[in-house]
């Protein structure tokens, strides 16, 4: 016990560190905020404070860490892009139409590297071969497109 007292940093900074080797096992982000709480309770020993004063700064950085910053670090390792599957995956990309597409007869379009039958999603539109669309739904196997706009000079 007395060498504790007469080397509280080095017992700090041994805590921490016994604290951040444990969370790599854990992943649950609690023990860093506890070897970040302990980290603080070195440098207040460092700076020669009471003992008190330094378990007071350990624990208040300790719970602030666990409030504060635990929840925004987990909700932004939990976040990620969302993942499209199938044919999900095409609706508002761009296709290029190679059949006329009317509202009578579905035309053809070449999405993804696929060929897809396709239906105007305006059923008074008529849809040149060549001109470009983009898919707005797709129903079975069959593609609701809609022609985008094109600047001409």
């Amino acid at each position: 016990m007395d060498w504790i007292r007469d080397h509280l940093w080095e017992t700090w900074l041994a805590l921490s560190i016994v604290l951040g080797v444990a969370e790599m096992f854990s992943l649950d982000l609690i023990l860093a905020m506890l070897a970040a709480g302990a980290v603080i309770g070195m440098v207040t020993a460092l700076l020669g404070l009471p003992i008190f004063v330094q378990v007071l700064a350990a624990l208040a950085t300790s719970v602030a860490m666990l409030a504060f910053v635990r929840p925004a670090f987990v909700k932004r390792l939990h976040s990620g892009p969302d993942l499209a599957l199938g044919h999900g995956k095409l609706v508002g990309t761009r296709a290029l139409v190679t059949e006329e597409i009317t509202g009578l007869a579905p035309g053809r379009i070449k999405a993804g590297g696929e060929v897809w039958s396709a239906l105007p999603y305006d059923e008074h539109v008529r849809i040149a071969p060549g001109e470009t669309v983009e898919i707005l739904q797709i129903k079975g196997a069959t593609a609701y497109v809609h022609p985008v706009g094109t600047l001409e000079a």
